[in-house]
């Protein structure tokens, strides 16, 4: 019999049929509108992490600049517009990141107080109370003076007039300091010695003493650069070995 043009022709080995065909397009269609669904779920957890890293970047500038001006002005002639100049940014920009100048500062003394903090306990470590006078002297001369160096905004921060915000802790970081040093005291001074403190009250003279040279001497180091900040820094620890050396007990060198 011949066939009809409404029998279909047996399908070809490896060829699709127009069943299977459409169901390929149907799947293929399928995936492409789920990987076109999922696309704008993935940007927007994307977006915030680039945004808060250009963030941290910008504000990591703006104190940078910040820092510079305080120490060439001063707190009290600084203004937001000199920061935002100093930053290569528009005003408009620097009040997106700080309401004021006030902000500014107490963000970058927290900043800095933090900082102090981990050189403080870099110069008063344990094993330094095992070291001869001239030595103790250098190990915990060296980070505070290191850390004021590279990091001249804190002094015009912590030691300037009129600034807010931060002047408590400050406050506490030189009550903290001065309990450090009476420590070091209390363990290296013989009582016996001339001039030797004999009572708690004559021992924490002596610790307001040698903070009271050490900040006088910082602010001479500050000053200076080279060949004068390095004679400083050795006058300090001559005028401190010598006020110090005969209270001392004679350690052994470590």
């Amino acid at each position: 019999m011949r066939e009809t043009s409404r029998t279909k022709s047996p399908d070809k080995a490896g060829e699709p049929t127009a069943e299977t065909a459409g169901a390929a397009k149907a799947a293929k269609a399928a995936k492409a509108a789920s990987a076109a669904k999922a696309a704008p779920e993935a940007a927007p957890e994307a977006a915030p992490r680039r945004r808060q890293a250009r963030g941290e970047r910008r504000i990591a500038q703006l104190l940078a600049a910040a820092a510079g001006v305080f120490c060439r002005t001063g707190y009290a002639a600084a203004s937001t517009n000199a920061i935002a100049r100093e930053a290569g940014v528009s005003p408009g920009t620097l009040y997106q990141f700080f309401p004021n100048k006030e902000a500014i500062a107490v963000e970058l003394g927290g900043h800095l107080l933090q900082r102090a903090h981990e050189a403080h306990g870099r110069a008063f470590l344990p094993e330094n109370l095992n070291r001869p006078l001239p030595e103790l002297l250098d190990a915990v001369l060296d980070p505070v003076i290191a850390f004021n160096c590279e990091n001249p905004a804190f002094w015009a921060l912590m030691h300037g007039a009129g600034i807010p915000g931060i002047s408590q802790e400050h406050d506490e970081l030189h009550v903290g300091m001065l309990t450090r040093v009476e420590e070091v005291l209390r363990a290296c001074v013989a009582p016996a010695a001339d001039g030797a403190p004999a009572t708690e009250a004559e021992l924490t003279h002596v610790a307001h003493m040698v903070l009271g040279i050490v900040k006088t001497a910082l602010e001479l180091i500050l000053a200076s650069e080279g060949a004068d900040r390095a004679a400083y820094v050795t006058e300090l620890k001559t005028v401190l070995f010598r006020y110090l050396d005969p209270m001392f007990t004679t350690l052994p060198p470590h």
